[in-house]
């Protein structure tokens, strides 16, 4: 990382700047040109969970989702990184069920429920929180139904030498013009991760988003995978709360907010990607890439709804329900309204 990234939010009490959120900003087209870059566009970090809906990808184009008979809210929680309730385990467990497969065979680990109320259940009622709980479970199933289609060993499906992992590498690289091998290290959940520049995350977000165009003149993507990216993005964008929560999730609550309009994932250390979809001011869609550089969330937030706001995908309007996450309050012991974290950055989109 670099001293001189700009800064992107700051947090103030009262009239005073307490803190810093530095980082980067970018945003790619299609094609995989640079429209605009706030920071480093070739700053090299890990992808984490930006990427699922990527992951997700072969479980389409291999033909398992249509030979099992997934349905899109079964696709959608392989893109996800839930909270853990109930309607992301059945439906992973559901997944599962498909190949004779139980919460066993996932590699995941387990991990307590993020959804409060759900850990608490589980206490009240003594039971163990499993695999299952983990957040990207629905990635792990959608892997293993993957491995059993095309007839492969699932005990390593999760190692980068594996052939499903191989099919998500080669993937993501002609998504993000990326070069072989890629910097690989082990992700949270054990699958593996990879180091890529914001560039290549933005322009796989953009191709993502333009396989949605109506006009097949305009997508870059290869009809098969085009068409697969299209049904992920679809049903993200029908069953938000599957990829996140259904509540207090930012990337549930911005596809609400959006309705249509985009998706979103976050990942791990405050990385974070955004599909624009085709639309009049953007006809062939646009992908935009974020990440604070001392991985925190706390301007995370913030950075991407004023930069959707500064870019005019999103109107004051569609931010109402998102102020908690646009202008995050700092509140002390009393409940008192103390200071705020706030966005601070130009772009100078239209301006250009």
């Amino acid at each position: 990382m670099s001293n001189e990234l700009p800064v992107l939010a700051e947090v103030r009490r009262g009239p005073i700047v307490e803190s810093w959120h530095h980082g980067v900003i970018v945003i790619c087209d299609p094609d995989g040109n640079l429209i605009l870059n706030y920071g480093d566009a070739d700053l090299i970090t890990s992808t984490r969970s930006t990427i699922k809906p990527i992951q997700a990808l072969p479980l389409i184009t291999s033909g398992a989702a249509d030979h099992y008979q997934l349905t899109p809210r079964e696709l959608a929680v392989a893109c996800a990184s839930h909270e853990g309730e109930a309607i992301h385990t059945e439906t992973a467990a559901a997944m599962l069920a498909r190949v004779h497969l139980d919460e066993s065979a996932l590699r995941c680990g387990a991990h307590a429920p993020y959804d409060t109320k759900t850990a608490q259940q589980l206490e009240r009622d003594g039971l163990p929180f499993t695999q299952l709980h983990n957040n990207c479970s629905g990635k792990h199933a959608g892997m293993l139904v993957t491995a059993v289609h095309r007839g492969l060993e699932i005990e390593d499906y999760f190692a980068p030498t594996h052939a499903i992992q191989r099919d998500i590498i080669k993937t993501l690289a002609r998504l993000g013009d990326l070069q072989e091998p890629l910097p690989t290290a082990i992700d949270g959940c054990s699958a593996p991760t990879f180091g890529v520049p914001l560039r290549s995350l933005a322009v796989a977000a953009a191709r993502l988003a333009n396989a949605c165009s109506d006009q097949a003149s305009q997508v870059v993507l290869e009809p098969e995978l085009a068409a697969a990216a299209r049904r992920l993005v679809n049903a993200m964008i029908a069953y938000p709360e599957m990829i996140g929560g259904t509540q207090g999730r930012f990337d549930t609550d911005l596809m609400r907010a959006a309705r249509g309009k985009l998706i979103a994932k976050v990942g791990a250390e405050a990385v974070y990607t955004v599909s624009v979809l085709p639309c009049e001011r953007f006809p062939r869609g646009l992908g935009l890439s974020f990440k604070m550089e001392d991985g925190s969330y706390r301007g995370l937030a913030p950075t991407v709804v004023e930069t959707l706001l500064q870019i005019g995908v999103l109107d004051e309007l569609e931010t109402t329900p998102l102020i908690t996450y646009y202008r995050p309050v700092i509140e002390n012991r009393r409940g008192l309204h103390v200071g705020e974290v706030r966005a601070i950055f130009d772009l100078r989109f239209n301006r250009q």
